[in-house]
């Protein structure tokens, strides 16, 4: 794009917070942020995370599955803890000090829940990675599957797809 020689400083300025903002948003697009849980390795959309905390104390509830591990307050307001290693059937997560719960967002709708992971390894550009088939079977909730250059398997979860499922919904014994 072509330029004046002579540009004013307020007009720089908004030229450039515009470039920023367009760089940034393909930026968060291209971006997920990636999870450890179960033996894989895991992706979410940085739009669906709400927010990633260290464990909350928890307290039980009784007469639900065993992967549900109960109800956390979290600034005031309560939420579904959930195991996904265990909601996966593939046992719970052993407790460490780097087990984090994601919580939804708001593109989940108003569920209040987290998921409970091993550990978050940080964000992942998708540029980087290879599409790759879903698994025979996978659940609706399950979105694209991704492939990076050492060959490891990423699997991106849709979080507001989770959050309607049926089999996730339902917590009690």
């Amino acid at each position: 794009m072509a330029r004046p020689a002579r540009i004013d400083l307020r007009t720089f300025q908004q030229e450039l917070a515009s470039r920023l903002a367009a760089k940034t948003a393909a930026q968060v697009a291209s971006s997920r942020l990636g999870l450890a849980c179960a033996g894989e390795q895991w992706l979410i959309r940085l739009a669906d995370a709400g927010e990633v905390i260290a464990m909350p104390p928890v307290a039980d509830v009784p007469l639900t599955k065993p992967w549900f591990r109960g109800l956390a307050n979290i600034r005031g307001n309560l939420y579904g803890v959930i195991d996904f290693a265990g909601f996966l059937g593939r046992g719970n997560v052993p407790p460490s000090s780097g087990n984090r719960l994601v919580l939804f967002g708001p593109r989940s709708g108003e569920l209040r829940a987290g998921l409970v992971v091993a550990r978050v390894l940080g964000l992942r550009n998708l540029a980087e990675l290879a599409p790759a088939d879903a698994p025979a079977g996978a659940p609706a909730w399950y979105a694209q599957r991704w492939i990076d250059a050492s060959g490891g398997a990423w699997q991106e979860i849709d979080l507001a797809r989770l959050a309607r499922d049926p089999a996730f919904l339902q917590v009690g014994a």
